[in-house]
């Protein structure tokens, strides 16, 4: 099975630990890791790991995104680089041992040019495979309406686009009338309604209201510990957090998004695949930094994940 992701505003991933975060002192850490990051780049990461075919297109320049290259080849990634003139951005994640809370950092990312982002759009016109999964942030340059684009490519040649990404990336994916399946966290779709969403009914009708007015077929809300719901013109699908003790969040709504499109690409169920995108999330919550989901935590967790109820009932 085969896939196509995009990922307009990469980033290399840095991580390791610290004892202690102090201001202005000069800091030693350990467990230094390097690895090619952004949405579709982490999305292809896992779905390789769980034995599927994934092609990264991603924009790229400059000395980090010659090292973004090296990365992505170090990690066996089928890769369609789109050459841009400003340099790809580092996006840097600490634990902290003594307090086992993470800091986060990342930047705007470099601007895109016209010429850039119409290049990438030609060159994913030749994308194989039934889905695209469109994910990460827009890079500056890029037009609001960019992942619509990317929808109305994607349905000229028969494929599904999934779309994960926030703010105004995930607004104007939504614009149109080409995404098959979107994940938003809870507070994506706060942002994205303009409404507190305060519970299950109130967010199960924002997600519904997605679907009604064509926007996507089928909303899947990640609510962290909270668990996730599934919407689409069937109902709503409701289910609590696997329990997992937690060593990172980086890269957990990446590793759900490559569960489902995987179970989706190996011909199962929505339902199903949103159990078992559940189940990818989790897994990654329990590495450290950027490791990312791997397959026999995913398993195990699926099989717990197989047996979980509903909570209410939502319509």
């Amino acid at each position: 099975m085969e896939i196509a992701t995009l990922t307009v505003n990469p980033a290399i991933d840095l991580s390791f630990e610290a004892q202690r975060i102090f201001h202005t002192h000069k800091m030693r850490g350990d467990k230094e890791r390097h690895d090619p990051g952004g949405g579709g780049i982490n999305v292809a990461r896992v779905f390789v790991r769980l034995g599927g075919t994934a092609r990264c297109f991603y924009l790229s320049g400059g000395a980090a995104g010659a090292a973004l290259d090296h990365l992505l080849d170090v990690h066996q990634l089928a890769r369609c680089r789109i050459p841009i003139a400003g340099e790809t951005r580092i996006s840097t994640a600490i634990f902290e041992q003594a307090s086992a809370k993470e800091y986060r950092f990342s930047t705007s990312g470099p601007s895109v040019s016209r010429s850039e982002w119409e290049d990438c759009l030609e060159r994913l016109a030749q994308a194989r495979g039934d889905y695209i999964v469109a994910s990460g942030s827009l890079a500056p340059g890029v037009p609001d309406d960019f992942y619509d684009r990317v929808a109305r490519v994607a349905a000229q040649r028969g494929a599904r686009t999934i779309l994960d990404s926030s703010g105004r990336g995930l607004a104007g994916g939504l614009a149109g009338h080409g995404v098959f399946l979107v994940k938003p966290s809870l507070g994506e779709l706060r942002a994205l309604t303009g409404d507190p969403l305060e519970d299950d009914r109130t967010v199960a009708e924002a997600a519904a209201a997605l679907v009604r007015q064509g926007a996507a077929q089928h909303v899947a809300v990640s609510m962290a510990h909270e668990g996730a719901m599934l919407v689409n013109a069937s109902g709503t699908l409701r289910l609590p957090a696997i329990a997992v003790k937690a060593a990172s969040s980086v890269g957990a709504g990446d590793s759900f998004v490559a569960g489902m499109v995987f179970a989706l690409a190996s011909g199962r169920d929505i339902d199903h695949a949103f159990r078992y995108g559940m189940a990818a999330g989790a897994a990654a919550v329990l590495t450290p930094g950027t490791s990312l989901a791997y397959p026999a935590d995913i398993e195990r967790f699926a099989r717990e994940g197989a047996v979980a109820q509903p909570i209410g009932s939502f319509g």
